[in-house]
């Protein structure tokens, strides 16, 4: 395509002619119309023109990099200690139950010769079973079942979280004989300095090439809240994270245990994790690498005894 400017000078007939832009494909454009600033409501980018039809010029659309939004948790969802009782007072309720049972049965008549010589209850000939009795037998039965069925064993290095309906109620971190409601649903959390050896994973190094890397990670679980029903697994979901933090960096730095460390505890907080280090234990070529940079290996070696023969 071929483009011609022409000029035309100040004639006697007439006023001087703008500068025209003439080609193959379009018809006579004024100059001045090119660089015309843009329209109300059209204004874009200092330095974007826009594209006219027929010129052949195309506007330039600004690139737009692509923001990645970091997972977000529930920020109601934080640890908070839930109410229990002592021990004690299940077995006393316990006891009282089963207390109450035995005298309703007296009271009925229905209590075995062997229990009432146990009991040391005197003999009674007994009211028999009616409305009254059932009601006693229904209220006791239900203290027993409260009082024995909320006992729990807190054990140090655990934690229970605790829900109702699938609502988080609180978090046990008590040790020994308490008592929980046993409506709530409990789910058992171990809170101790745990640690993780992983599987030989993939990363690569400065150059690109491919590499299989065994780390050791040193963790524990800081929001028992977060940890049980922010994420589906947390490990799970630790163990995902350090396989993309290995890679997102390179694996042959001096300073890759302080990267992933930091990478990989900023990934894993939202979750209630606590991690403390990620150090890589052994490094390696792939197998498929491997294999040529021993030959590399091997033809550097053999060349300086062919130079000499």
């Amino acid at each position: 395509m071929s483009t011609t400017t022409s000029e035309s000078e100040q004639g006697p007939e007439g006023p001087r002619v703008p500068r025209l832009i003439r080609n193959e494909a379009t018809t006579e454009i004024p100059v001045h119309l090119l660089f015309r600033p843009a329209e109300v409501g059209q204004a874009g980018p200092v330095g974007q023109v826009g594209s006219r039809r027929g010129t052949g010029v195309q506007p330039r659309v600004p690139r737009r990099e692509t923001v990645v939004m970091p997972p977000v948790v529930d920020p109601e969802l934080v640890e908070c200690p839930a109410r229990v009782l002592p021990g004690a007072v299940g077995v006393l309720a316990g006891g009282g139950g089963v207390a109450g049972c035995l005298v309703t049965a007296w009271w009925a008549g229905v209590l075995p010769s062997l229990a009432r010589e146990l009991t040391g209850l005197p003999a009674y000939a007994g009211a028999g079973l009616g409305a009254p009795q059932w009601a006693a037998f229904a209220v006791s039965g239900a203290v027993g079942l409260f009082g024995f069925g909320g006992l729990a064993r807190g054990r140090t290095g655990c934690a229970w979280v605790l829900g109702l309906f699938g609502r988080y109620r609180g978090t046990v971190r008590r040790t020994g004989l308490m008592w929980v409601n046993p409506l709530l649903l409990r789910r058992r959390i171990d809170v101790r300095l745990r640690h993780w050896r992983s599987e030989p994973m993939p990363a690569v190094d400065a150059h690109g090439l491919a590499l299989r890397v065994v780390v050791l990670v040193i963790w524990r679980v800081k929001d028992t809240a977060r940890a049980a029903l922010g994420v589906e697994d947390h490990e799970r979901y630790l163990h995902e994270c350090v396989e993309a933090a290995l890679a997102r960096l390179p694996a042959d730095t001096e300073a890759l245990r302080a990267k992933l460390t930091r990478s990989v505890a900023a990934d894993v907080a939202m979750a209630g994790l606590q991690v403390f280090s990620v150090q890589p234990v052994r490094i390696e070529y792939a197998p498929e690498v491997a294999a040529v940079m021993q030959r590399r290996r091997l033809a550097a070696l053999d060349a300086p005894l062919e130079g000499q023969a």
